[in-house]
């Protein structure tokens, strides 16, 4: 067991906003939250442009709170887009950090950088990293993995840590475990995603950085292939590429990611902002629908989570539609710098174990592809 008081520096890029805290071992003594609305991000072609910028942000943060950068001893990074991976604590490596720069999963989201950052701080200043449950945690049933297209297949691709950190806290608020619960649980913020939870895996998902599921305020969600190929004659790949993470959902519509400034004009009575706002919630709710047949009506709650849950009329629609299908309940905002830290404290502590970076997909096809 390592006895050894640890600073732990918890750094979580979000599509909308750059989110770190310190921790001494498991008490928190800050956290912080910078947001950028869309247009800031998107004078950078990429996403892994954003390192330096991402950089400063975190290092301003530090200075204003009067932390020396040096003492910090362990860097978590939330994670995602290198090849899928089992769930639980990962430590970071080169290897996952190239796969991670590289996409190697197929996708592109924000999160990814919180993995680069912790290198790019650990190289700096030395100490240990790990990440906790990327979004790229693989537990899909094959089902799932199925298209229309032969070998082409759907990918895991989630609010993984957020999700199973609010499973697991519904589940022991009503003297359950994780592993005994079916859930439908929805994510809903900057990027929103709506996950089957059965048993303590997350057999089915909405991917909402690769363009499926509900839009959000960055992401263009769900739309029918033949309308992307038209959209495709006078747009490219990497327009389509942005659309799916960064310049999709509310930056298309208005020009911004700030659901707050959406939010007002509902209010003010703009016909759009209303029709767009409440659009984004009526799907959301197709998702869950689509998710009760998967648990095949079994479902022993609906939790909402995610910072939008802030706006009290998105539950209460949620709920006016899908509450027939189980209980529903929400959870403002996430809990994912705990999870992240707790996790890893367990690691540090000897009550659990970190495992290495495969390089390898969780799913590498079915027998017939070979």
């Amino acid at each position: 067991m390592d006895a050894k008081n640890h600073r732990l520096l918890i750094i979580n890029p979000g599509s909308t906003s750059t989110k770190i805290s310190m921790f001494d071992n498991r008490k928190c003594m800050f956290t912080e939250s910078v947001f950028h609305d869309a247009p800031e991000l998107l004078q950078y072609p990429t996403t892994n442009d954003q390192i330096p910028f991402r950089r400063t942000v975190i290092e301003k943060i530090l200075a204003e709170h009067e932390v020396d950068i040096k003492t910090v001893d362990i860097w978590v990074g939330r994670g995602g887009c290198a090849y899928s991976q089992k769930a639980g604590v990962m430590e970071i490596d080169r290897h996952l950090v190239e796969d991670t720069a590289a996409d190697k999963g197929g996708s592109d989201h924000p999160a990814k950088l919180g993995v680069m950052l912790a290198y790019d701080f650990c190289s700096r200043y030395g100490g240990k990293m790990y990440t906790v449950n990327p979004t790229n945690v693989d537990e899909l049933c094959d089902y799932a993995r199925v298209t229309g297209i032969s070998g082409l297949y759907r990918r895991a691709q989630t609010h993984v840590l957020n999700q199973k950190a609010i499973a697991k806290k519904h589940a022991e608020s009503i003297g359950s475990g994780y592993d005994k619960c079916s859930f439908i649980v929805c994510h809903i913020d900057g990027g929103i995603t709506i996950t089957a939870h059965k048993n303590g895996r997350m057999i089915d998902s909405t991917e909402g950085a690769g363009g499926d599921g509900p839009f959000s305020p960055t992401r263009l969600g769900s739309i029918p292939a033949m309308e992307i190929a038209a959209f495709m004659e006078t747009h490219s790949t990497e327009d389509l590429r942005t659309m799916c993470s960064r310049s999709g959902g509310f930056v298309s519509h208005f020009g911004t990611s700030n659901a707050a400034t959406i939010h007002k004009m509902m209010d003010d009575g703009d016909h759009k902002a209303t029709l767009i706002w409440d659009s984004m919630v009526y799907q959301i709710c197709k998702s869950i629908g689509a998710m009760a047949a998967v648990l095949e009506g079994k479902v022993d709650a609906i939790l909402l989570t995610g910072g939008l849950v802030r706006y009290a009329d998105i539950p209460s629609k949620i709920s006016q539609r899908c509450a027939w299908i189980a209980p529903v309940f929400s959870y403002p905002g996430e809990i994912e710098q705990e999870a992240m830290a707790e996790s890893v404290m367990d690691v540090l502590e000897g009550k659990a174990s970190a495992f290495k970076y495969t390089g390898k997909p969780v799913f590498q096809g079915f027998s017939w592809d070979k």
